[in-house]
C-alpha cells in the first residue's frame, strides 16, 4: 500500500467524521425546542419530620380498632398473601433462617430476639413485642415504621390482607394468642 493509498483512506474518515458533526448541528439548528419555564405540571413530595415519624407507632396504635381489623381477616387469604413473605420467611415449626427470620411463634415474641439471626440494629434495639398492632404497623410499611429495619419489602395496603397474615402468623404457633 503507498502513501496515497492511506491518505485516500484518512481522508475519507475525516470526511465521515466532519458529515456526522455537520448534520448533528444542522439538525439541533432546524429542530431546536426550546425548554418552557416552568415545568407542565409539578410533583410534590411531602416530607416527614423526625417528631412525626418517632411518634408514629404511638400515633398509629390510637388511630387503629384492632379488634376491628383483625375482625376482617381470614386464614385462607392469609395463608395466600403471606406466600409473597415466603420467599424470604419461614413459617414452619423448627423452620430455619432464611434471607428474614423464622416466623413460627412470632406473635407476642420480642421485635429481634431469634438468637442465630442479624438483625438490623434498628431491629435488635426496638424494644418492643410482636403485637398484633406492632405486626399491622409494620406490615403497612416495614422501612417507615421501623426507620433502619434490612426489610426491604414494600408493605400491605390492603387491611383484610394484613389482618389475614397477622391471623396466619398467629396461628403458626405453640401458643397463639387470644384475638382482640
Amino acid at each position: 500500500m503507498d502513501s496515497f493509498e492511506i491518505n485516500k483512506i484518512v481522508a475519507a474518515i475525516l470526511m465521515v467524521a466532519l458529515l456526522i458533526i455537520g448534520i448533528g448541528k444542522l439538525s439541533d439548528v432546524i429542530f431546536y425546542v426550546e425548554k418552557p419555564k416552568t415545568p407542565a405540571y409539578l410533583v410534590e413530595v411531602e416530607q416527614a419530620s423526625a417528631t412525626d415519624t418517632q411518634s408514629n407507632s404511638e400515633t398509629s396504635e390510637e388511630k387503629i380498632d384492632i379488634s376491628a381489623l383483625m375482625a376482617m381477616g381470614d386464614l385462607a387469604t392469609g395463608e395466600k398473601v403471606f406466600k409473597k413473605c415466603a420467599a424470604c420467611h419461614s413459617i414452619a415449626k423448627g423452620g430455619k433462617n432464611n434471607i428474614g427470620p423464622a416466623l413460627y411463634n412470632v406473635v407476642g415474641r420480642k421485635v429481634g430476639a431469634i438468637d442465630d439471626y442479624k438483625y438490623s440494629s434498628a431491629l435488635s434495639e426496638y424494644g418492643k413485642e410482636w403485637s398484633f398492632e406492632e405486626l399491622n404497623g409494620y406490615l403497612i410499611r416495614p422501612a417507615k415504621w421501623i426507620k433502619g429495619t434490612k426489610m426491604a419489602f414494600a408493605g400491605l395496603r390492603k387491611e383484610k390482607d394484613r389482618a389475614s397474615v397477622i391471623l396466619y402468623l398467629n396461628q403458626n404457633s405453640d401458643n397463639p394468642l387470644p384475638l382482640p
